[in-house]
């Protein structure tokens, strides 16, 4: 099968640890150059580091509208074709009537806010070339019941319906835009989890990790690298538009 990646540019939000660092690993691996971007760019310079060859690295706050405006400006002269909207966090573990304003506003200012400005800046010269690629990194909890997650889930639900509808917008000039959804994946973002799960119930957090792989086909969660392989896979798909793809070891079957 032809290379899909060689010779293109990616942008990568998010890109300085977890899934980021790793979807910018494998981007790289398949002959992408590389734009890194995060909040902290000594992790980033640390990825930029890994790849080892010619990348970019830019601190942007995604959820700031000037901040991305002066990445974009940044970015003039790359000719970004690729963009991977992985930037988010996972906000508070608290009944809902117990959850902050604030701690909403900035779940939603991160995960959603930032798909956004992202897109509105760098869709242009794609729709312009008439080709490109947009990969919003969504979660499988944003299609089922999660406690206690509610703006967490509430926001991946919200991206979802964006990539869909900006799909229908910018697909007719061939610009494809798809989501993944991982599954849970193994690392400090779920330990943080099933350390906080522990407290509630009382267990240990063996427990409730067991208690939650559990309900997987495969009895375990992904990994980074599956996530990243993944989306390496989904630019090998020439047809794949407005779709939406669990990767979830089968916590999810639909």
């Amino acid at each position: 099968m032809q290379n899909a990646v060689a010779g293109r540019t990616a942008l990568v939000t998010g890109a300085g640890n977890g899934l980021g660092r790793a979807i910018a690993l494998a981007l790289a691996e398949s002959g992408a150059r590389v734009v890194l971007v995060g909040r902290t760019r000594e992790s980033l310079e640390e990825v930029a580091a890994e790849i080892g060859r010619d990348s970019v690295v830019a601190s942007c706050d995604t959820s700031d509208a000037e901040q991305v405006a002066a990445l974009g400006q940044q970015m003039v002269g790359e000719q970004v074709s690729i963009l991977v909207n992985n930037a988010g966090i996972p906000g508070p573990v608290a009944p809902l009537v117990d959850i902050d304003v604030d701690d909403w506003d900035e779940v939603f200012a991160v995960n959603v806010r930032g798909v956004y400005l992202m897109c509105r800046q760098f869709l242009p010269p794609m729709v312009e070339r008439g080709s490109g690629d947009v990969f919003n990194l969504e979660s499988v909890s944003g299609k089922r019941p999660l406690a206690r997650r509610t703006p967490y889930t509430a926001s991946k639900m919200a991206v979802i319906g964006l990539t869909t509808s900006l799909a229908y917008e910018v697909g007719p000039v061939g610009v494809m835009v798809n989501s993944l959804s991982p599954g849970p994946v193994s690392g400090p973002r779920m330990e943080r989890n099933f350390r906080l799960e522990a407290e509630r119930t009382g267990t240990t957090r063996a427990q409730a990790e067991e208690a939650f792989v559990s309900r997987s086909a495969l009895h375990r969660m992904v990994t980074e690298d599956e996530v990243a392989a993944a989306v390496v896979a989904m630019l090998h798909m020439p047809g794949l538009c407005a779709a939406d793809i669990d990767l979830s070891a089968g916590m999810v079957a639909r």
